[in-house]
């Protein structure tokens, strides 16, 4: 595994929002509170993350022309708040999310926003790797026993160029493995680390 660690300094919190940026996280914001207040199953590993600094981040890379292309895709989207905020920017944008209930209510708010980014149901992990699949049984909520999600994209992991991913904590080497496996040379994985904020990494 090669990997290029990129410093994203402490202060891009200063930079403004994304045109409609802070609309359209108030929006998801909205969402996520009603979903967690409805008569839902519990989902354990839902958690949201600082998605203001995310946009920050992405501006910041965006502005330093760190970007190899112009495809996003938001690993474990959730309410998929990433992968709209790239679509916001005029990426061409999907995000996979495994939970059913949480694509539907993701595309619901994509659909109000009349964002433009694909949100699929399915796993993350390709069906072609031996490796990942045994790493997948090690991390909450990743299976691979469902049809290839890629196909129904259309699109393979080498073909995007900016990955987005909250992973839990012990379970960021688990992604990396994923786009070391599949991505292409040059693509970002950005992962969102709690307290210790954003963490950037170039696959070389």
């Amino acid at each position: 595994m090669a990997w290029q660690e990129i410093d994203i300094p402490s202060t891009i919190r200063s930079l403004p929002y994304h045109d409609g940026a802070e609309h359209l996280i108030d929006t998801v914001n909205e969402a996520i509170e009603a979903f967690m207040l409805a008569d839902q199953e519990v989902i354990e590993n839902f958690v949201t993350c600082d998605f203001h600094l995310l946009d920050q981040a992405m501006t910041w890379i965006q502005q330093n022309h760190l970007l190899a292309g112009n495809r996003f895709c938001e690993l474990g989207a959730g309410f998929a708040a990433g992968a709209m905020l790239a679509s916001l920017r005029g990426m061409e944008s999907v995000g996979i999310e495994i939970e059913p209930n949480l694509v539907s209510a993701a595309q619901d708010v994509a659909d109000e926003l009349h964002n433009a980014a694909q949100i699929y149901c399915g796993s993350i992990v390709p069906r072609d790797v031996e490796e990942l699949a045994e790493i997948a049984l090690e991390v909450r909520n990743v299976t691979t026993d469902e049809d290839d999600v890629y196909d129904e994209i259309g699109l393979e992991l080498d073909d995007f160029d900016l990955f987005f991913a909250f992973p839990w904590p012990g379970e960021q080497g688990f992604f990396e493995t994923l786009v070391d496996a599949r991505g292409s040379v040059g693509a970002l994985l950005l992962t969102y680390r709690g307290r210790d904020g954003m963490h950037l990494l170039r696959k070389v």
